[in-house]
């Protein structure tokens, strides 16, 4: 009876720091999409825990969205300004202003949250581009 060739360990494949970059790209969309504040708070808590102690990828993927939450923000604040400025909410230009916002500056933010979630999850760095530095 032939003998089974024992399988090696499973090792664990996944970078240092990977788990820390998967979780701070989530919050991103996730602040984005689904619960803004509240996961902007949390990855404001993450950063606040790990941006010391993270191992490289954790940390670059951690100022990344960091620095793009606060531009989001800060984007949207001028937007609402801009709006108020051009005769606030009830005339007809408002909506111009918001679907031109959601359908280039939005849609852009969400494009690259899901790039750096991506590389995130492939262990590898994401550099934002404009909106990432703001950290650095």
């Amino acid at each position: 009876m032939p003998i089974s060739p024992e399988s090696p360990p499973m090792e664990d494949p996944s970078p240092p720091g990977q788990g820390l970059a998967i979780a701070a790209e989530s919050l991103y969309l996730i602040n984005l999409l689904l619960l803004p504040g509240l996961a902007f708070l949390l990855l404001l808590g993450l950063y606040g825990r790990y941006r010391r102690t993270a191992p490289p990828l954790g940390r670059l993927h951690l100022q990344q969205t960091l620095s793009a939450s606060l531009w989001a923000g800060g984007l949207l604040v001028i937007v609402n300004l801009l709006i108020i400025a051009l005769g606030g909410y009830d005339v007809a230009s408002t909506w111009v202003i918001v679907i031109l916002y959601f359908t280039t500056v939005h849609a852009t933010l969400v494009l690259l949250g899901i790039l750096g979630l991506v590389r995130s999850l492939a262990g590898q760095t994401f550099r934002y581009p404009l909106v990432g530095n703001l950290l650095s």
